[in-house]
C-alpha cells in the first residue's frame, strides 16, 4: 500500500462506524438562549462540517453536523439587554441573591447538565475530532471544576463572615460582582474552557453573555436547557454569529463590564479596543504560546521522550500548552531525535471513537494545508522529517511530523504551529535556548529534563521570571485546576485557577462603620434579622 492509501483508508464508511456513536439526525440548531426563553431564529445559518471525513460510493468528504444561527446586530444587543436588565446596575435577583442560593442554582445546573454526557460526548468527537477517552475526560472534568468552585467559593465565603476591626473602624470585607461578562472560549476545549471562565462568572453573581467558539459549538445545544431552568432569566444568554457582526456591536456599547476570551493576542487586541472605556473593562485572557523542552545532557532520555511525545501530541498538539518546541543537547540529541521519532511512529491514528487511537483527524478546515506550509518551509531551509509517515495528510488527517533540525531561519522556529508538528532544535551553550525564551513573545510555560539538581537550580531563578509555570521532568499543562494558570508577555492576562477565578469576577467590596452604640444595633439587627445577604455572618455549609 502506498503512502498516499495508507492515509486514505483511515476513513470510515458509514457502516463501519459503530451504532453507538452515529448520528441519527443532522443537529439544526435555530435556538438562542435570551432572558430565560430560547428564541428561534429564521435567518441565515452557518453549516457544520465534521472534523470526520466518510467514504462512500461518490467519493470521501466531511460529514455534515448540522448547522447554527448566524445571528446580526439587533439580535445581539437583545441579548446584551437581557444581560445588563438581569445585572440591574447590581440591583437584580442574581446579583443581590445570597451565596447559598446561588450555589443551589448552580448545582440544579450540574443535575441537568450531567444527564447530556452522551451527546455532548459524542458531539466533542464528530465536531472537533477529539478521542472518545479526551472527550469523555473533558466532561468530566468540567463537571469536577464546577463541584470544586462551588466547594471553592464556600471556603472564600466562611473566610469573609466575620467583621474585622481596624483603627477605630469595623468592617465586614466581602467579594461583590463585576457586571456583566462576556465569555469566549477556544475549540480545542469548547466545554471545559468556555466553562472554567462562565462558571466561576456566574457563581460569584454576575449575567453572563457567551459566544460559543465556531467550531465545537453544537455540543453546547444539549446545555441550553439546563441554563434556562436553572437559573433566573437573563443570567445566561447566548450569541451565535461572525465575530464582526455580534461581538463588536457588544464591545462598542460599553456594558461589557470582564471579558473572558481564550484565543489569540491579534483578536483579543482588536476586541479591548473596540470597547470606549478600556480602563473600565476587567480583561481575562488565555493567549497564545510557543512552550519549549530542553533536554539536558544528563537526562533520562527514555522518559524524556516519553514526557515529551505526552506534552507535544496529546489531543494532536491542539493545545495552547502543548510544548512544541524541543531543544536538545548536542551530546544526546541523535539518541533522543531517534527515540522519539520512533515513539511517534507507534501512535495509533484513526477515528475518535477507535479503541487506543492518539492521533485524529484535525477541525480547523485550512489547518493541514499551514502545517504542510511551514513543515515545507523548514524543509527548504536545511530541516529533514525524521519519521517515516511524517507529514502525510489526506483531507483533515495530518499524520504528526518531527522536523530536524529547526534553525532560527525558519517559520517553525518561531510561529506556534498549533498541530501536530515537532520542532526539534539541538544545543551547546544553555545560554542558547535561554535567550530563545527570554527574545520570545510568549510566557506561559517550559519543561526542564535533567537529573543534575545544582544544574537545574541554576535554571529556575531566571527562566520562572519569563514563564509562569516550570515544569521539572515532566510535560506542559494546566492541571490540576487548583493551580494557578496564567502566563507572561503575549500568553495571557489574568489567572485562573479554581480559586483564583473567583477573585478575577469579583471585586473586594466592605461595609464600614465606626463602632459606636448606635451603629452596633444597626448592624445587630440587620445580621438577626438576616435583612442583607450581603451583610452576614451566616456560615455556608
Amino acid at each position: 500500500m502506498d503512502a498516499k492509501s495508507e492515509i486514505m483508508d483511515i476513513w470510515p464508511s458509514k457502516q463501519q462506524i459503530p451504532e453507538v456513536f452515529r448520528l441519527s439526525e443532522s443537529v439544526e440548531q435555530r435556538e438562542y438562549l435570551v432572558d430565560g426563553r430560547l428564541r428561534t431564529w429564521n435567518g441565515p445559518m452557518q453549516e457544520v462540517l465534521s472534523a470526520v471525513c466518510i467514504r462512500s460510493e461518490a467519493g470521501t468528504a466531511q460529514a455534515t453536523l448540522g448547522a447554527y444561527p448566524l445571528l446580526d446586530e439587533p439580535q445581539a444587543l437583545e441579548v446584551l439587554r437581557a444581560a445588563v436588565d438581569a445585572y440591574g446596575h447590581g440591583r437584580g435577583t442574581w446579583p443581590t441573591m445570597s451565596v447559598e442560593d446561588r450555589i443551589r442554582h448552580l448545582e440544579e445546573f450540574t443535575l441537568r447538565m450531567a444527564e447530556t454526557r452522551a451527546r455532548v460526548v459524542n458531539l466533542l468527537m464528530w465536531e472537533i475530532g477529539k478521542s472518545l477517552a479526551d472527550s469523555e475526560k473533558e466532561f468530566d472534568r468540567t463537571v469536577e471544576y464546577i463541584r470544586d468552585t462551588i466547594s471553592a467559593l464556600k471556603t472564600l465565603d466562611r473566610a469573609c463572615s466575620r467583621f474585622e476591626m481596624e483603627q477605630g473602624i469595623m468592617a465586614q470585607i466581602r467579594r461583590a460582582p463585576l457586571g456583566v461578562v462576556l465569555c469566549m472560549g477556544p475549540y480545542n476545549y469548547p466545554l471545559n474552557e468556555t466553562f472554567t471562565t462562565l462558571i466561576p462568572a456566574l457563581i460569584m453573581g454576575n449575567t453572563v453573555i457567551f459566544k460559543p467558539p465556531r467550531l465545537g459549538v453544537l455540543l453546547h445545544r444539549a446545555l441550553l436547557e439546563a441554563f434556562r431552568d436553572a437559573f433566573p432569566p437573563g443570567v445566561v444568554n447566548t450569541v451565535y454569529g461572525e465575530g464582526q457582526k455580534v461581538i463588536g456591536p457588544l464591545m462598542a456599547s460599553g456594558q461589557i463590564d470582564a471579558l473572558a476570551f481564550i484565543g489569540s493576542s491579534r483578536v483579543a487586541g482588536i476586541l479591548k479596543k473596540q470597547h470606549p472605556a478600556p480602563h473600565r473593562l476587567r480583561c481575562v485572557l488565555g493567549l497564545e504560546a510557543k512552550n519549549a523542552g530542553v533536554i539536558l545532557p544528563d537526562a533520562d532520555i527514555d522518559m524524556a521522550v516519553k514526557e515529551c511525545l505526552l506534552g507535544a501530541l496529546s489531543y494532536n498538539g491542539q493545545r495552547c500548552t502543548a510544548l512544541k518546541i524541543l531543544f536538545v543537547h548536542a551530546d544526546v540529541v541523535d539518541a533522543f531525535v531517534e527515540g522519539f521519532a520512533d515513539e511517534v511512529e507507534g501512535l495509533e491514528a484513526g477515528m475518535p471513537w477507535d479503541p487506543g487511537v492518539a492521533i485524529t483527524p484535525l477541525p480547523e478546515p485550512a489547518r493541514c494545508e499551514y502545517l504542510r506550509g511551514i513543515v515545507a518551509d523548514a524543509v527548504a531551509r536545511g530541516a529533514g522529517i525524521v519519521n517515516a509517515r511524517g507529514g502525510r495528510s489526506d483531507r483533515t488527517f495530518f499524520h504528526p511530523a518531527v522536523v530536524y533540525p529547526v534553525t532560527g531561519a525558519m517559520r517553525l522556529y518561531r510561529e506556534e504551529q498549533f498541530g501536530p508538528v515537532i520542532a526539534i532544535t539541538a544545543f551547546k551553550d544553555i545560554e542558547e535556548p535561554i535567550r530563545y525564551i527570554i527574545e520570545s513573545d510568549y510566557g506561559q510555560q517550559m519543561s526542564i529534563f535533567g537529573q543534575d539538581p545544582d544544574r537545574i537550580a541554576r535554571l529556575i531563578d531566571p527562566l520562572v521570571n519569563q514563564v509562569c509555570r516550570l515544569n521539572i521532568n515532566s510535560q506542559c499543562q494546566r492541571g490540576p485546576d487548583t493551580f494557578p494558570f496564567t502566563g507572561r508577555k503575549d500568553s495571557a492576562e489574568g489567572t485562573l485557577s479554581v480559586s483564583d477565578a473567583l477573585r478575577v469576577f469579583s471585586i473586594r467590596t466592605l461595609v464600614a462603620a465606626k463602632p459606636t452604640p448606635a451603629n452596633k444595633d444597626i448592624i445587630r439587627q440587620i445580621l438577626r434579622q438576616r435583612r442583607s445577604n450581603f451583610l452576614s455572618t451566616d456560615f455556608v455549609l
